[in-house]
């Protein structure tokens, strides 16, 4: 195999909050971010190779882009470059506990553009696992480029790898959003969902009753990971749910990329051990070493760029 991972999806800049000007004004830093690549990111600290699916447009921000995957080591060989549309950004405002809302330039952005016939099949059945989110669900021509991508990666045995991540400002209305994710979630063997998008996807207000539900809606899901943030997170696996407590910093200043780090090192972990025989104990540490690599990234602007160490990680472990 030529690629550990594939993912397709958004490439796009997170302009995150740094500070006042003299002038009063808020200064923002033009992070390099996009939920898949993230996910790509924390793959490579760990040792895997990686590749990126998708496009950005010919402007400096796309420039940037292509260059910091470059620089991490994620090959960019199916990185397309739109002629006209611009790179998508995303303004990410940060509250107080380090919660944030995001406000997106993306009308179109160039996320949007990749087409079916940049679909390759080739390519795509070089790797063992196929990553993918909803942001490459929200316009017709970008969700039929991901459907044809999830097909040839199912039909040639890839793992299937999904992440819902729910941002309700880039779709037309929320029942499609349900729809898409409904759809995600019936093509994949690993997911990784945040209790506010369990509380969506079924009403429950409970992450873990919700899991549950999801659990028996979904059998071809072999492993549901649900992150709870500040709780920690918890594993479904055939009749197993195994919780596991989080590990708190004090110095968080925003949780973007969070889920990313956390959903990489669990990919990471089901590509080392698999899907079909895992134990209690092996859930349990695949979510400690999962939790701890989120938590640090809390304590970092932006994440494509910081993902943290193994080492960091093993030492916040050994520490608790």
């Amino acid at each position: 195999m030529k690629f550990d991972v594939i993912a397709l999806g958004e490439l796009l800049i997170d302009f995150t909050e740094n500070g006042m000007s003299e002038q009063g004004n808020p200064i923002f830093e033009a992070n390099p971010g996009g939920a898949p690549c993230n996910v790509l990111a924390m793959l490579n600290r760990l040792g895997r190779k990686t590749s990126f699916l998708g496009v950005v447009g010919k402007d400096q921000f796309g420039v940037s882009l292509r260059a910091a995957l470059d620089e991490l080591g994620i090959d960019t060989g199916h990185l397309y470059t739109h002629p006209e549309v611009h790179t998508t950004l995303a303004f990410v405002h940060t509250f107080a506990d380090g919660d944030r809302d995001f406000a997106f330039y993306r009308n179109p952005g160039a996320d949007m553009m990749l087409e079916e016939k940049q679909i390759d099949a080739a390519y795509l059945t070089s790797a063992r696992a196929f990553h993918y989110g909803t942001l490459s669900m929200t316009h017709d021509t970008v969700r039929a480029a991901t459907r044809r991508a999830i097909e040839i990666a199912r039909e040639a045995g890839l793992l299937i790898s999904f992440d819902p991540n729910l941002r309700p400002p880039l779709w037309s209305d929320l029942e499609t959003a349900k729809e898409q994710i409904t759809y995600g979630l019936s093509q994949c063997d690993l997911v990784k969902i945040s209790d506010e998008e369990v509380t969506f996807m079924t009403g429950c207000e409970d992450p873990r009753e919700g899991g549950r539900i999801l659990h028996a809606q979904f059998p071809n899901i072999k492993l549901m990971n649900v992150t709870l943030g500040k709780e920690g997170s918890v594993a479904f696996y055939k009749d197993m749910e195994v919780f596991e407590a989080p590990f708190i910093q004090e110095n968080t200043i925003e949780t973007t990329g969070a889920g990313d780090t956390f959903g990489a090192c669990a990919l990471h972990y089901v590509l080392e051990h698999g899907l079909e025989d895992l134990t209690e104990q092996q859930l349990t540490e695949m979510l400690r070493f999962a939790n701890a690599a989120a938590s640090l990234i809390t304590t970092k602007k932006g994440a494509l760029r910081v993902m943290p160490m193994v080492e960091e990680i093993e030492q916040l472990i050994a520490a608790r």
